[in-house]
């Protein structure tokens, strides 16, 4: 496996990643400044994103990977597979706006936006939107197109920043307009119409691209890819939930405007904790076009095995900086929400199992029995949800936090079993292993003594420590030669 081609397509693509997640940082530190964490509004930024990567899931039901996975395939034209994946997705899109819009007031109200459809209206449009341009940015990562994968999420990241700063920053300083933005929740649900308003513009930024769904539908291709896809439906629902259940169950678990306070004060400190999601996709959307890729040379096992290892060697990486760093990073969220700061490492280490998890998925999409995926996450998010609906009522989020680190964990280690079985692969335990030690070593030494001292002698004591494992960590890299 070339290290250096897969660190410099991560860098590439998690350009956009990078900038925006940290850009959003800031705004997170806008939002929590201004919207009160009592008035439970940060709540419901966070409750109805999560209802969106649900439904962003279903509308792209697996047509990211099967258009990787078929359009690779000898003696398929890959042209045809990107114009069906494009049609099955806008198709899928406009019957499920058709829905949302005639039944508007009674979903609004079952989500508990009754006195705000137009919440639920925004949302469904910017899912669809969200949906189609997947389809159309996985096209451009296979083609090896970078630079316009880059350039078309800046076109949404930079007008998004603008809009929130005139949103949050001249609005409530306007009296003409100071009535609008106390109406719409502090903001809220100013942010959501910035968010369309900016994906409006990417699809249009996106029409020639979207000339290729004139390019025809094969019906037998469209049979075989909905096969592989079904699987992957799955799979990316369960997933999905992992992830985002907890911000849907909590308000309901907790009813009242406690749960709303609780949910923003957890989601908000779970985008502190999102620099690992940060560093996952970025190292998916450069990776998972050489598996595919690789997998024409039968080279994929020695790859995965790579993957997975320089994977677990740099997010634990990323997990020590971020603790280490935290009296600096905690200030990217307003002082009455700091109180959840401690759910962060349990979070982020869900976010690493999560990650190895993905690394250990493609033993089943490489042999086609995706259906693994699909059961393996399934007992993944009924354990999530079990540990939510048990303790979410006695210890609120915390129970979220630790509904994720035990669905992801579990999945991790059913996945690398099962894998063994079916698809055997050489993963080099004892370096892995090593790296885990001295990581949960250098946390036990922060956890017990570090963050009792001043701030600045934390920071200068856990440096010393990452160059530590940074020299290990390159060590280990010149040693196995994959630079």
């Amino acid at each position: 496996m070339n290290l250096k081609s897969l660190v410099k397509d991560t860098a590439i693509y998690g350009l956009s990643s990078i900038v925006g997640r940290f850009l959003n940082y800031l705004l997170v530190i806008l939002h929590t400044h201004v919207i009160p964490a009592e008035s439970g509004g940060y709540g419901i930024v966070s409750n109805l994103y999560a209802y969106t990567a649900l439904f962003f899931a279903l509308l792209t039901f697996g047509m990211e990977t099967t258009l990787f996975r078929y359009g690779s395939k000898p003696g398929v034209d890959d042209r045809m597979v990107y114009s069906n994946a494009l049609r099955m997705v806008g198709g899928v899109g406009i019957a499920f706006l058709a829905v949302v819009f005639l039944l508007l007031r009674p979903i609004s109200g079952a989500l508990g936006y009754a006195a705000h459809p137009e919440y639920v209206g925004m949302f469904a449009l910017i899912t669809v939107q969200d949906a189609f341009q997947a389809v159309m940015f996985s096209r451009l990562r296979q083609l090896k197109r970078p630079i316009r994968f880059v350039a078309l999420k800046f076109a949404f990241i930079i007008p998004s920043i603008l809009l929130n700063l005139f949103i949050f920053l001249a609005m409530p300083r306007i009296p003409s307009l100071r009535g609008i933005f106390e109406y719409f929740n502090y903001g809220v649900g100013l942010i959501f119409l910035a968010n369309l308003v900016c994906t409006t513009l990417v699809s249009l930024l996106f029409i020639p691209e979207i000339r290729g769904i004139a390019y025809g539908f094969d019906k037998g291709l469209a049979r075989q890819m909905l096969g592989y896809a079904w699987p992957l439906l799955i799979l990316s629902l369960v997933g999905v939930l992992n992830q985002v259940a907890d911000k849907i169950l909590l308000p309901k678990l907790m009813p009242g405007e406690e749960g709303m306070v609780q949910l923003g004060i957890y989601g908000a400190c779970v985008k502190v904790a999102m620099i690992m999601a940060l560093l996952t996709q970025a190292f998916r959307y450069a990776y998972e076009p050489i598996v595919f890729a690789d997998n024409k040379d039968k080279n994929s096992p020695a790859t995965l095995a790579d993957g997975t290892k320089y994977f677990i060697i740099f997010t634990l990486l990323a997990f020590l900086a971020v603790m280490i760093y935290l009296p600096i990073l905690q200030h990217f969220i307003g002082g009455d929400y700091r109180e959840g700061l401690g759910v962060i490492p349990i979070v982020m280490m869900a976010e690493i199992f999560m990650g190895v998890y993905f690394n250990l998925s493609f033993w089943y999409k490489l042999t086609d029995q995706n259906w693994w995926g699909a059961i393996i996450s399934t007992i993944s998010v009924a354990v999530m949800i079990g540990i939510n609906v048990l303790f979410v009522p006695k210890i609120g989020y915390w129970a979220c936090a630790w509904g994720g680190f035990a669905g992801y964990g579990i999945a991790m280690l059913i996945s690398y079993f099962l894998g063994q079985k079916k698809y055997p692969i050489h993963y080099n335990l004892k370096a892995i292993g090593l790296f885990v030690l001295i990581a949960g070593a250098m946390f036990a030494v922060y956890w017990f003594w570090l963050r009792t001292l001043p701030a600045w002698l934390q920071m200068t004591l856990g440096t010393l420590m990452l160059g530590v494992y940074g020299l290990a960590a390159w060590k280990e890299i010149k040693t196995t030669k994959a630079i």
